[in-house]
């Protein structure tokens, strides 16, 4: 996996992979159809966001590149690739439990907040994408 030089695309399998953290300056993609929803991308060095119908997704400090991203009403799964640790937070189910597994380790359970908003660091910076699933409880 590398960066995204489109921004965004749709996956042969159904997912979608966004980002490209090694640009310089912050670029966005707006009005990107995937099925029936509309996502929106901002991107460069310092930090990667998406968002899908006008709510919040994904966000990670610095920026990243992620590919496979997969949401379905129990679980999110991706791999994220970027040049160094990243402080990630994904937009889920307002007070709910997830099981937060990275390359299949299970790292504990976390809380979202009020919000939805559940936040986690991962270890970036190897040759190897980082795989990352979230379990609703």
């Amino acid at each position: 996996m590398s960066v995204i030089n489109e921004l965004i695309r749709t996956e042969a399998d159904g997912t979608i992979s966004f980002g490209d953290y090694t640009l310089a300056s912050k670029t966005k993609k707006d009005n990107f159809e995937h099925g029936t929803d509309i996502y929106k991308v901002k991107t460069f060095r310092e930090i990667t966001k998406l968002e899908c119908n006008g709510i919040f997704v994904y966000e990670s400090v610095p920026g990243t590149a992620v590919s496979g991203l997969d949401i379905t009403e129990n679980e999110v799964s991706f791999q994220v690739e970027g040049p160094e640790d990243a402080e990630i937070t994904l937009g889920l189910c307002d007070s709910t439990e997830y099981e937060v597994f990275i390359n299949s380790d299970n790292v504990g359970t976390m809380k979202t907040n009020l919000g939805g908003k559940l936040t986690m660091s991962v270890e970036l910076g190897a040759k190897e994408p980082t795989d990352v699933r979230i379990v609703k409880k």
